[in-house]
C-alpha cells in the first residue's frame, strides 16, 4: 500500500490532462503528417525564424537531443532549412522553407481547433483560473529541481 492514494496526486491527474490533450493534437494533425513535437517546433519556428535548436528545444520544453531528432526529420521533409549563424559558426539557425510554412499553417488550423474546443469546456472566469493554477503549479514544481 502506498502513502498517498492514486486520486489524491494532482501530478497524476495534470499527466491524464497532459496525455489527453496530447491525443486529441496527435488525431488533429494527421492531415498534416506532423507529430505534436514537430508542430511545436515548426509553431515556434514561424514565431521566432533563425532561432537555434537549443532555445527550440528550450521553448519546445524537450531535450536538446530530441529537439534535433525533431529537426532532423522536419530537414529531411524539406520543411526547415538549417544554415551557420554569420558569426556563430557552430551555431545553425533554423528556418521554415515554403512547404514548411503551408504545413505549420495547417497543422495550426487543426491544433487551434482543439484549443478551442477544450476552452469552450470552461467559462472565461474558469479559463483564468485554470491557467493561474497550473502556473502556479509549475512554479512549485520548478523550485523542487
Amino acid at each position: 500500500m502506498t502513502s498517498m492514494p492514486a486520486e489524491e496526486r494532482i501530478g497524476s491527474h495534470v499527466k491524464r490532462a497532459e496525455q489527453a490533450l496530447l491525443g486529441a493534437k496527435n488525431t488533429a494533425l494527421k492531415p498534416a503528417a506532423v507529430t505534436v513535437p514537430q508542430y511545436a517546433a515548426l509553431y515556434w519556428l514561424g514565431e521566432n525564424s533563425g532561432i537555434s535548436a537549443a532555445a527550440l528545444s528550450r521553448l519546445c520544453g524537450v531535450t536538446p537531443p530530441t529537439m534535433n531528432t525533431v529537426l532532423k526529420n522536419l530537414q529531411e521533409r524539406g520543411l526547415i532549412e538549417r544554415t551557420p549563424h554569420a558569426w556563430h559558426r557552430n551555431v545553425l539557425e533554423t528556418r521554415l522553407t515554403e512547404e514548411g510554412r503551408a504545413v505549420l499553417d495547417q497543422a495550426d488550423e487543426a491544433a487551434v481547433r482543439v484549443e478551442r474546443a477544450l476552452a469552450a469546456a470552461f467559462s472565461e472566469e474558469e479559463r483564468e483560473q485554470l491557467v493561474g493554477l497550473l502556473g502556479r503549479c509549475a512554479e512549485v514544481l520548478d523550485t523542487l529541481r
